[in-house]
């Protein structure tokens, strides 16, 4: 069976309670911004971690971050593509600015071969530089619909992931779990469409495309695809393989337009850029929407996804997710069509000490959905003892919003 990046159900939002576990009390935070250096713009899923400790978060879309630790800190590092990596003393409020990368290779740097061949090397060497031990993954996620400019839907949780160790076999082991989670849905009467995303944080497991190999790193996918070698760049302070891989054949489904990046010393993949060939609408729509009412039409315009592998001495784990949607819908009898923006985002915050399994009955299923079960919005400090992606100053202002109408209502 054909394996799918997204699916997306259209049906009615409804509230339900969830426990909370006891609080990390992380006590000690370091904020600021990420801009580039040369145009003072803000630098938006810039790696910010804690040099020697398992913490993380990405910045927002105003290049904005806070990052907590249960100990004292010194250093936070900093790490974005095409730009240099720094680590400065972390205190006040940090104004990080990084450079771009001035890409200059000598003769014996000039990038050749066989982009094929170089990709699939990186697919057989995820053997030996994938994470070969279990591991229990603390992350934040958090889903949002936007209906032209304005958000009508926010949900986030912080959740436990469990990775089984890798052995070729997939990801049927693999686990998530709730820790705590939220929502706000728009009271309008005229935002009468929402969306509810199937899997919510297990896309940390089903979008994990170097474990889960079998969505697009096969013999029988990729012989469906042409590579092509791009110009090198530059993750952190490593120098990367940029190859671009196009559908080159009709196939019966959407087929995917992607850009790898693979570490050139140790040829392991640190990013993919894939989205979903929009040639054909109808292929586009069966690979991104499950259900609709019968009212309603669909026109897909983008399903997109960005996956980073974090580097940690020669092997590499999962570090952050991003899938993009967006689509026109409109009912039949009206003349204008109205767009959509539906985005889900997931980071690795923490690496959790004790990698034991998720128990069954605590399991969030594939066909969950976040807002079938996270609380209400109410406690501004919701988040207090937590790392996560800080929200961008258009979510913060729209969720202020939702909460305001959610309480008149």
């Amino acid at each position: 069976m054909r394996k799918y990046f997204f699916i997306i159900c259209f049906l009615l939002l409804s509230y339900s309670l969830t426990a909370a576990t006891d609080s990390l009390r992380l006590g000690y935070s370091a904020k600021g911004t990420v801009v580039d250096a040369v145009t003072g713009g803000a630098l938006e899923s810039v790696l910010v971690s804690i040099p020697g400790r398992s913490h993380s978060t990405v910045t927002n879309a105003d290049g904005f971050f806070v990052i907590k630790s249960d100990t004292p800190f010194e250093k936070v590092s900093f790490s974005h593509l095409g730009y240099h990596s720094e680590k400065l003393k972390a205190g006040g409020t940090m104004k990080v600015s990084l450079r771009p990368e001035n890409l200059q290779l000598d003769a014996a740097s000039i990038v050749m071969g066989d982009p094929e061949k170089i990709v699939w090397t990186a697919i057989d060497n995820i053997w030996y530089t994938y994470c070969t031990q279990p591991e229990l993954l603390e992350c934040f996620y958090r889903e949002t619909l936007q209906k032209r400019r304005r958000y009508t839907y926010v949900a986030e949780a912080v959740a436990r992931i469990y990775k089984s160790r890798f052995s070729g076999g997939g990801t049927s082991r693999d686990a998530a779990a709730l820790e705590k989670s939220r929502l706000l849905v728009s009271q309008r009467s005229q935002d009468t469409l929402s969306i509810k995303t199937q899997g919510g944080p297990t896309m940390a497991i089903h979008m994990d495309l170097l474990k889960n190999t079998g969505i697009l790193f096969t013999r029988s996918e990729m012989s469906q695809y042409e590579f092509q070698m791009l110009m090198p760049k530059y993750i952190g302070d490593r120098l990367q393989f940029v190859i671009k891989m196009s559908p080159r054949v009709i196939a019966d489904y959407a087929l995917y337009n992607c850009t790898l990046y693979i570490d050139r010393e140790l040829l392991t993949f640190t990013r993919i850029e894939a989205s979903v060939d929009m040639t054909d609408p109808v292929k586009a729509t069966r690979m991104m929407l499950v259900k609709k009412p019968g009212s309603l039409r669909f026109t897909p315009l983008e399903c997109s996804i960005v996956v980073n592998y974090r580097l940690e001495g020669n092997l590499s784990r999962l570090e952050y997710l991003r899938a993009t949607m967006r689509f026109l819908c409109d009912w039949r009898k009206r003349l204008f069509k109205t767009d959509y923006t539906a985005i889900n985002e997931l980071v690795v915050t923490d690496v959790l000490p004790e990698a034991s399994p998720i128990d069954r009955t605590q399991r969030f299923r594939t066909v969950d959905c976040l807002n079938d079960k996270a609380i209400e919005f109410t406690d501004p400090d919701f988040w207090a003892d937590y790392n996560i992606i800080e929200p961008s100053e258009t979510l913060e202002h729209a969720i202020n919003r939702l909460r305001r109408s959610a309480r008149k209502n």
